[in-house]
């Protein structure tokens, strides 16, 4: 089979021309936490539906529910949190350095770089640490809502903040290996299979 460089615009979080090349793993984790965040965005389907529904009840029926209303927040909550790695992967993410769009594409490597591996690393990998007895311990104990006619089973939901927290640790692992591969070529620029390349940019 056939096999051409990656180029930027085959790259799976942009189309510019200055985006980071892409190496074997973060082309693989990259296309992995794409779909899972596409898959993510069918539960704002839900969180609309489980709204509508609320509203209707309250306000035509007369009837609230609690468990409705709490529903619509945790499935805003899973949304957002298996949204966080997509947002890092195809760099559409909220940045506040303002001085480092005037950098060059490697001085802005060098930045991300270490403030991935000394900054936002460590403090997501602390998160998941302490949320994880936090989910298990809702687990043990089969927690459910303090509302008396709130939901059941909470570890649920409280095991999706540690597992969207890890996919976020993914993407800045990926995220920093591509910033390594632009300054030392390690590991390596991935070359693509050509069936791969034939899919379109839209997909990594």
């Amino acid at each position: 089979m056939s096999a051409h460089p990656v180029s930027p615009n085959d790259a799976v979080p942009a189309a510019q021309a200055d985006a980071l090349p892409h190496n074997r793993l973060s082309y693989w984790l990259d296309r992995a936490l794409v779909a899972i965040g596409e898959a993510s965005a069918w539960i704002w389907l839900l969180v609309l539906a489980v709204v509508l529904t609320n509203v209707f009840s309250r306000f035509v029926l007369s009837r609230g529910s609690i468990a409705l209303e709490e529903l619509s927040w945790h499935l805003f909550g899973a949304a957002l949190m298996l949204a966080l790695a997509y947002g890092v992967v195809r760099d559409d993410h909220v940045r506040v350095d303002v001085l480092r769009e005037k950098f060059s594409l490697r001085s802005q490597a060098i930045i991300e770089l270490l403030a991935i591996a000394f900054l936002a690393l460590p403090v997501v990998v602390m998160m998941v640490e302490a949320l994880v007895p936090f989910a298990y311990q809702a687990f043990l104990y089969n927690e459910r809502s303090q509302a008396p006619s709130g939901l059941p089973h909470r570890f649920i939901f409280k095991s999706v903040l540690p597992l969207g927290l890890t996919l976020l640790a993914i993407a800045l692992l990926s995220r920093a290996s591509r910033c390594s591969t632009l300054l030392f070529n390690f590991p390596r620029v991935f070359t693509a299979p050509t069936h791969a390349r034939d899919r379109g940019h839209s997909q990594p």
